[in-house]
């Protein structure tokens, strides 16, 4: 886990307020939460903001900010240090005074539109993402995560080479303990390929983040068949012949005694 560093921001800031700043600044990486952890560094490292991500596939993620030439400078170098130190770092660039017709091309103006005022804030609280190759893995780690500390899973992110990703919010201690949880689970299922745990999120990342799904009131479980029509259910013929009429009479002892003719019939039809 990397630092928790005061960051150094100006509260006043939106995504609008950035579309002409002068330089843009990329780190790639083989995980998602990987790149979730060098955003969160490179925006605690500098005054950038950030775009966002590209998912070019095979487990590809590229985080995207955007600011002066020396704070973009000095978030990459932040973003290449924590996705080494998680042995998850590709590659990185600074293109300073981007031209007009670059930024629409990829396309970031839209990108910084789209994230303003998007996203709801988690007051504080950390997050944590646990990464697995395979499906089964990671709903495997989510179940063991809701189960061993009191966290809420927001979604899941996939990015191709099997590579899935459960995302989850709490406090600090219980994102903690549920992460430890959910890694020894996908551990037993199938493959762990990376974890991040980021106190106190900035609300810049907190909305880059996948949208949370809103969990429905749970319904009452529905079967396939009622037991009441179960029992409806059409009865071969000959069965019917050898089932006996219910009534307040019928006793175990004779209930014994029809066991007998049963057997008998089912011999001689043999």
């Amino acid at each position: 886990m990397h630092s928790d560093a005061t960051p150094l921001r100006t509260p006043t800031v939106t995504a609008r307020n950035w579309l002409y700043d002068t330089a843009l600044g990329m780190v790639s990486t083989t995980s998602f939460p990987a790149i979730i952890g060098t955003a969160d560094a490179m925006m605690k490292s500098a005054n950038v903001f950030l775009v966002g991500y590209e998912k070019t596939g095979g487990g590809h993620c590229t985080a995207i900010v955007r600011g002066g030439v020396a704070d973009v400078r000095m978030a990459v170098h932040a973003g290449e240090e924590t996705a080494k130190q998680f042995g998850q770092f590709v590659s990185s660039s600074m293109i300073p005074r981007p031209m007009a017709n670059l930024e629409a091309v990829l396309p970031i103006n839209t990108r910084l539109e789209a994230l303003e005022g998007v996203g709801q804030s988690m007051g504080g609280s950390a997050i944590g993402l646990l990464e697995t190759r395979g499906f089964p893995a990671m709903v495997g780690a989510a179940d063991a995560m809701t189960k061993s500390a009191e966290i809420t899973l927001l979604s899941h992110e996939t990015i191709g080479e099997g590579l899935c990703t459960i995302i989850i919010q709490g406090s600090l201690s219980n994102v903690v303990i549920a992460v430890e949880a959910g890694m020894n689970e996908a551990e037993r299922i199938g493959e762990l390929n990376s974890v991040m745990v980021i106190p106190r999120p900035l609300d810049e990342l907190e909305r880059s983040l996948p949208k949370t799904k809103t969990v429905e009131e749970q319904q009452p479980m529905r079967l396939p068949l009622k037991l009441e029509e179960r029992q409806l259910e059409k009865v071969p013929e000959r069965q019917k012949e050898l089932i006996p009429a219910r009534s307040p009479e019928f006793e175990p002892a004779k209930k014994k005694e029809l066991a007998v003719p049963i057997k008998q019939l089912e011999t001689e039809e043999l």
